[in-house]
């Protein structure tokens, strides 16, 4: 018990120190020793192991009840009423994508090998955590992947839910598709996610069966065409530098002013110096790729399956944290502040939002009644949405880093653990992850009439452009906070330029360029197009 008490003052700052003075003075014994006490610390913060385990694939219920302690939020008046709200959220918990289900039937196949060459050795087995031992992804068998889990359902149904009962003022009036629309992607745990919110929403507003559930409208755009919520698709400047990077690295990207350098060599030192510290731990061959694979198998466990025991045991704390940031660093540079393109192209989106609530204050100016105009607007999307949208009205950022993004200046990454970041995939945009933004009128009001709220995962949040303040006047949010994107237009940041562009359509300019370096036929530079957009959406 004593042990126990002492090893919750044991900060990862600590361990990471320790590990610096057992690395430089090669002491096995303290190295041994450290890895005994993070293990004691995985027992006494099982929960805290499940929250940094699942970056960008946590749990909503969990990254909800994660807030900045030190915010205090405004206390806002009885005079001011809200008007209308803007809901930009991620799909809920899924299942792992067919890709992903393939690589753990890879792993599995993999550590049978790794187990069988340490028998064949002879070695000590005593030390291998037995659930290794004939292991099967929990997923083999299943031919389909990636869809909405009965567990995502519930997070977006008990989500709409809470917003009703937040908001009772909102969501009084008689349902109408053009009062309350609800906008969708047409992939299929999108339109899912909007279907559980809607009978959240509109429990007990019907007369359909036990529930006395009602029938409402879900729209979606083409995903051709959908540049309000899959504006990373239909984004081929964006496509062609991501799904380059991906497949041919940095040195090809670079013709293209991709990011650099590239992320797999960011991360590479951290999965090695992980990789040779489990070989050591547990007498097994791993690989750099087993590392990885096994880090997403902890993440699957600890977000579906709700088990930290298993893979994510086989690391201490502070790798899982060093392996958390590696993804918080990818999520950086592919999806936030780490390419300005990477949110611009979200424009049309923060547009779509203004737009939104100044047809509302219009229509509270003009007198109309509440009913007579739309009240909500309702959209449901994926992280590389959601994350995007969160970039473009400064969430996560600091007063200067504020105005580095007002200068177009680039920002650094996430630091490295032990330092501190605001730049969490696991609250940023967890499953179930979302954005509203509450439209207030506040007639008594001095200095403006309407203000803007802004309240992430259901937490009030502050907002650098607006003195750190997570209730905002129109005017300063209208002013200064968008007008630094605004003034961007989405096709030309996302045209391919090319001395052809009136005759090439932009998908045979991206087929074009993948034959550059892959020469073959057209059909299968097509197909490798088509693979990279199924999975890269999240």
């Amino acid at each position: 018990m004593e042990l126990a008490l002492s090893l919750e003052k044991l900060t990862n700052e600590k361990l990471l120190n320790l590990h610096a003075v057992a690395s430089q003075n090669n002491d096995a014994q303290l190295t041994d020793f450290i890895y005994l006490l993070e293990q004691v610390e995985i027992g006494i913060h099982q929960e805290d192991i499940r929250i940094c385990c699942t970056p960008e694939k946590s749990g909503y219920h969990v990254a909800k009840d994660i807030s900045e302690n030190s915010f205090v939020p405004s206390n806002i008046g009885d005079q001011c009423k809200p008007i209308h709200l803007n809901l930009v959220a991620r799909h809920g918990t899924r299942a792992p994508t067919k890709k992903k289900m393939k690589e753990l039937e890879a792993l599995a196949t993999r550590l049978e090998l790794l187990l069988e060459n340490v028998k064949e050795q002879k070695s000590s087995v005593q030390n291998i955590p037995a659930w290794l031992w004939g292991w099967k992804s929990p997923w083999t068998g299943k031919h389909k992947g990636g869809e909405l889990i009965s567990e995502g359902e519930n997070e977006l149904y008990q989500l709409g839910i809470r917003t009703r009962e937040k908001f009772p003022e909102l969501f009084h009036e008689d349902y109408h598709p053009d009062v309350y629309p609800i906008k969708t992607t047409q992939v299929s745990r999108a339109s899912a996610s909007a279907v559980a919110f809607g009978m959240g929403l509109f429990s007990n507003r019907g007369n359909l069966g036990p529930g006395r559930n009602r029938a409402f409208a879900v729209t979606s755009e083409s995903r051709a065409s959908d540049i309000m919520l899959r504006f990373h698709d239909c984004c081929q400047n964006y496509k062609v530098r991501s799904s380059l990077e991906v497949l041919v690295g940095c040195n090809i990207c670079s013709l293209l002013k991709s990011r650099e350098p590239a992320i797999d060599k960011l991360k590479e030192p951290v999965l090695n110096e992980i990789t040779q510290k489990l070989v050591k731990r547990w007498g097994l061959n791993f690989t750099l790729r087993d590392v990885s694979s096994l880090w997403f198998l902890c993440k699957q466990e600890a977000s579906l399956l709700n088990t930290a025991y298993q893979a994510c045991a086989l690391f201490s704390p502070t790798e899982i944290g060093l392996l958390e940031w590696t993804d918080d660093l990818e999520a950086f540079i592919l999806k936030g502040y780490g390419d300005a393109l990477n949110y611009r192209m979200g424009v049309p989106l923060l547009e779509d939002v203004i737009q939104s609530m100044e047809q509302a204050i219009k229509a509270k100016e003009d007198g109309l009644v509440p009913g007579s105009y739309e009240m909500t607007r309702l959209r449901f999307a994926h992280a590389e949405t959601l994350l995007p949208f969160s970039c473009l009205i400064g969430l996560f950022l600091n007063g200067p880093e504020f105005e580095q993004i007002l200068r177009e200046e680039p920002l650094q990454p996430p630091p490295k653990p032990p330092q501190k970041r605001k730049w969490r995939g696991s609250t940023v945009a967890p499953f179930a992850g979302n954005n509203m933004l509450v439209l207030y009128s506040c007639p008594t009001n001095n200095s403006s009439n309407y203000f803007v709220q802004v309240v992430h995962n259901e937490h009030p949040i502050s907002l650098p452009g607006c003195e750190n303040s997570d209730f905002c006047p129109f005017e300063v949010f209208k002013e200064k906070i968008a007008p630094p994107h605004l003034k961007h237009d989405y096709n030309s940041l996302c045209s391919l330029v090319s001395e052809q562009s009136e005759q090439t359509t932009p998908t045979s300019k991206f087929s074009q360029i993948l034959s550059w370096f892959f020469p073959g036929d057209a059909a299968q530079h097509q197909k490798a197009e088509l693979e990279i957009d199924r999975e890269r959406t999240d």
